[in-house]
């Protein structure tokens, strides 16, 4: 009988129907799932970085007095910078380094250092960069992660030495700074770096450093037989929802080593924001310098901010006046 014989509904029959139905099925709780047009033109935008929901922080105005604990920690005297950072130097004093014929001394280019900085929330930021040799390397990283001691940079100041060392910023936040004390002074205790002593401050008298305030426009300070020139971002530099002190993971330095003769070492580092990068980079190079390396400091500064640590040896107030446009070329100003 005609009623009992399956009925065409078009080319391929009552499979292709059935297959169409079958499939159609399946979707069905795809396209339940997908938003209409309508629903995704309004759908909410997607969750926002706890730094930038989070209300800004600023540092606080600090003593000398209310950092005597953690100076007994670390085992030596700090300075307080600007009001809001206790900064304590390292100088590796124990190394022989030499690089490229030159004896380098330790605060040329080998001076771990930290700081911390409280909070208006009472809480505090360790940040710094230590520099350590390659057998203390491995054991150095472990004590920090050991403590929960963030590592955001492992780099080079130098295109070759001997012994070989490497540096390394560190970074924590929390709300002991004992605590936070107690963790870098175990890590430092895995190398031989030497306790903190205060630095002699004695302009080197076999430089013309008036001729290099003048050509960097900038007053420059004696460190530990060094002559160095500082200057600082202008812009408002934030760490997550930290606003970071002016100089804090932001400055750029020009170290200058006196050789003789008038003549220096330099050993610097230059702060930029990305659209700054390759100017300088042309610069150092047209002013004959060995470029070192280009990388971060930080994690989640704001601006993104970029160093390049380079080198270079030759007369020393000629030196400062090829430099002098790599500093025009960042936004920056002189320390103070």
């Amino acid at each position: 009988m005609t009623g009992d014989r399956p009925q065409h509904t078009g080319p391929g029959g009552a499979g292709t129907a059935r297959r169409r139905v079958m499939a159609a099925a399946a979707l069905a709780p795809l396209l339940a799932a997908a938003p209409s047009p309508a629903r995704a033109r309004t759908a909410a935008p997607a969750t926002e970085p706890v730094e930038l929901a989070q209300k800004l922080i600023e540092p606080v105005h600090t003593t000398l007095k209310d950092w005597k604990a953690v100076a007994k920690v670390l085992g030596g005297p700090g300075d307080l910078k600007r009001k809001v950072m206790y900064h304590t130097g390292f100088p590796r004093r124990d190394l022989r380094l030499v690089s490229h014929q030159v004896h380098v001394k330790p605060s040329l280019a080998l001076g771990s250092h930290v700081s911390f900085v409280r909070y208006s929330d009472r809480s505090t930021l360790l940040m710094g960069d230590v520099v350590v040799t390659e057998d203390e390397l491995q054991d150095f990283v472990d004590a920090l992660q050991r403590h929960r001691i963030g590592i955001t940079a492992l780099h080079k100041h130098l295109l070759a030495q001997r012994p070989d060392v490497w540096w390394l910023h560190v970074h924590k936040h929390g709300h002991d700074p004992l605590e936070l004390a107690r963790g870098i002074r175990a890590a430092f205790d895995e190398t031989a770096t030497p306790r903190p002593r205060s630095s002699d401050t004695a302009t080197p008298d076999d430089l013309d450093t008036g001729a290099i305030d003048d050509a960097m426009g900038a007053k420059g300070s004696a460190d530990d037989g060094i002559y160095k020139c500082i200057f600082v971002r202008k812009e408002k530099i934030v760490d997550g929802y930290m606003v970071l002190p002016p100089g804090l993971g932001s400055t750029s330095a020009f170290n200058f080593q006196p050789l003789g003769n008038g003549r220096a070492a330099v050993s610097a580092d230059c702060c930029m924001v990305a659209d700054e990068v390759q100017q300088v980079l042309r610069l150092l190079r047209k002013a004959d310098v060995k470029l070192v390396e280009l990388h971060n400091h930080g994690l989640r500064d704001k601006p993104r901010l970029f160093f390049v640590h380079f080198w270079a040896v030759g007369d020393a107030a000629r030196l400062a006046r090829a430099l002098r446009p790599v500093v025009r070329a960042t936004n920056v100003k002189p320390a103070g």
